[in-house]
């Protein structure tokens, strides 16, 4: 699972459509954060005459619901063939939180697995999101995103910021903001400290500091804020990136395939065989997406990498449905 940034700040109203009305059959399900089969009486209950319903919300590139699945069945209970409707535009990343956030606020109520199962997905496809941002879109404490994040471990590792509830992106480590300034420094020594500052993702003050610190042939870093090791000074010059060859799977990934292709309930069964058949081609020869990849062509190249997004979000809602009996319960 690969987590992808996104510039929505988390708490920004969505940029919402006039409403416009839509044929019923144009419309797609929601990639909706529930879980649990709809409730036929919450349905019955939209429908009745004297219920008004404001207009759904569709993610315009896919025509997918985004907000109002039972306010669609209703206007079918009641044998509408069109609805009203309010566009959402965007990556459908982002229209998913926006549902989050929908069915937080209204509707019948997501539980814990539900709102926790969100977080988690979110913190794929939105790693620079504090863990207070991603708890006040899915109702959970911080602390339990925070859980959810370290289980993740790797997958959301690769962020060095943060964007808060209030849009203002903030360093994981001051130390490293400095290290960048530094570096941002000596690459544009005629760019302003605010220029600066956004991009090292640390104040205009602290960028001053660090270039009176290289001034006088200081330490950029401070000794109170190191918390291990002494940074790396940045290379004068860098070096090229090194393009990895395929990595070999892990043993403990070939080994635990192995073992599931040993369960009956697995080997035995329609969906079991196919589960291991969509494992194996990942486990059993790594290299077989480095071979893909390379046979891609340049004109394909953008539509192929949407598609394995998309799987790899797939992959994901795989994983958060098989281990909700380890997810952390809120406090």
């Amino acid at each position: 699972m690969t987590g992808v940034v996104h510039e929505v700040e988390p708490g920004a109203p969505a940029a919402l459509s006039e409403v416009h009305r839509v044929p019923v059959a144009a419309l797609l399900p929601a990639d909706s954060p529930r879980r649990r089969p709809h409730s036929p009486e919450h349905t019955e209950l939209l429908a009745t005459p004297d219920t008004s319903m404001p207009p759904i919300v569709v993610h315009r590139p896919s025509m997918r619901v985004v907000d109002g699945m039972y306010r669609l069945r209703a206007a079918l209970l009641r044998g509408r063939s069109a609805i009203d409707v309010r566009f959402f535009e965007g990556p459908a990343e982002d229209a998913f939180v926006f549902a989050v956030e929908a069915n937080i606020a209204h509707g019948l109520p997501l539980s814990l697995a539900e709102r926790t199962a969100a977080a988690v997905r979110i913190l794929g496809s939105h790693p620079q999101w504090s863990d207070r941002a991603i708890a006040s879109v899915t109702g959970l404490a911080a602390k339990t995103v925070a859980a959810q994040r370290a289980r993740l471990g790797g997958v959301t590792a690769a962020a060095t910021t943060r964007l808060g509830r209030d849009g203002r992106i903030r360093p994981l480590s001051s130390a490293e903001g400095r290290i960048t300034a530094s570096r941002l420094l000596r690459e544009h020594p005629d760019a302003s400290l605010r220029d600066i500052a956004r991009r090292a993702g640390i104040s205009p003050g602290t960028v001053r500091d660090v270039r009176a610190r290289l001034g006088r042939g200081e330490d950029i870093v401070p000794d109170r804020l190191r918390v291990g090791p002494k940074p790396p000074a940045p290379p004068a010059v860098a070096a090229p990136p090194r393009l990895p060859g395929p990595a070999a799977a892990p043993p403990d990934a070939v080994g635990a395939f192995r073992s599931l292709c040993r369960d009956p309930s697995l080997r035995l069964t329609d969906q079991g065989r196919q589960l291991l058949r969509m494992v194996e081609a990942h486990v059993l020869d790594p290299g077989r997406l480095e071979r893909a990849a390379r046979a891609v062509p340049a004109h394909q190249a953008a539509q192929v990498a949407a598609l394995a997004l998309e799987c790899a979000q797939q992959w994901q809602r795989l994983a958060s449905r098989v281990d909700r009996p380890a997810l952390v319960p809120d406090a």
